[in-house]
């Protein structure tokens, strides 16, 4: 079973080689993909220094400029079918995700799941450094989300999740609209409403401790009025 990890990475210089380092020092074997949207930091740069020490396993696609979360994400999920792999991991590249918890996500994907969520809401609130109103405007959003759409997942929003290739043949990427962090709601929900089976794998989530959040007002904007339409839309499997 091929495993591919997808990262969109802008200005991440500080955490792109410990990140290579601890995904590939996992017991079970991993694939990256560095989707790196015009860094000028020189993220890119190091990536692709470091392929050779991991031929054939190390990836990158470099973009020019910033052009969304969800475009990247996009992007790495059609490289990944071309590529022939059978599951796919989204997660980010600042540590915020425990790169030990992707174990976990594959192995409850093998149970029998088509999307695998790492949540943070599962168990309570399991969020380790975040100012209190980043984390009542993140934990009332899914909240928001539950509400608005009745899709049965604790953390709407949340950006650590396994795809099996089942699930990404069968949703229409092309018709995604949503590009910034709305894009990991309109997935979910995409995939519930085509009755692909969706779980939630309880994990902690930790404040990044190097670079820049990438959070905005018009990215949570977009999400919050793009879930009201969403109940609203046909959503139909790729042809």
């Amino acid at each position: 079973m091929k495993k591919l990890i997808i990262i969109p990475t802008y200005n991440e210089i500080a955490n792109i080689s410990p990140m290579i380092d601890k995904v590939f020092s996992l017991p079970e074997p991993f694939d990256l993909l560095i989707i790196d949207d015009g860094s000028p930091d020189g993220t890119a740069a190091v990536v692709k220094k470091r392929q050779p020490e991991f031929e054939g396993h190390l990836h990158i696609i470099e973009r020019k400029g910033k052009l969304g979360l969800g475009t990247a994400y996009l992007t790495g999920f059609k490289w990944a079918l071309e590529h022939d792999y059978d599951y796919i991991f989204e997660m980010d590249c600042d540590f915020s995700h425990n790169p030990d918890d992707l174990m976990r996500l594959h192995q409850m994907a093998t149970q029998g799941y088509d999307v695998v969520v790492g949540s943070r809401y599962i168990k309570g609130v399991n969020v380790v450094n975040w100012p209190m109103s980043r984390l009542l405007m993140s934990y009332f959003a899914s909240v928001y989300v539950r509400f608005v759409t009745r899709m049965p997942v604790r953390d709407a929003t949340a950006g650590f999740v396994c795809y099996s290739r089942k699930a990404l043949e069968t949703l229409d990427l092309d018709a995604v609209k949503m590009k910034g962090y709305g894009f990991q709601i309109e997935m979910k929900y995409s995939a519930w409403r085509l009755g692909l089976k969706v779980g939630e794998v309880s994990i902690i989530f930790t404040e990044r401790q190097e670079g820049a959040s990438k959070m905005s007002g018009g990215i949570f904007g977009e999400a919050f009025f793009g879930v009201m339409k969403l109940p609203f839309r046909r959503i139909t499997a790729r042809k």
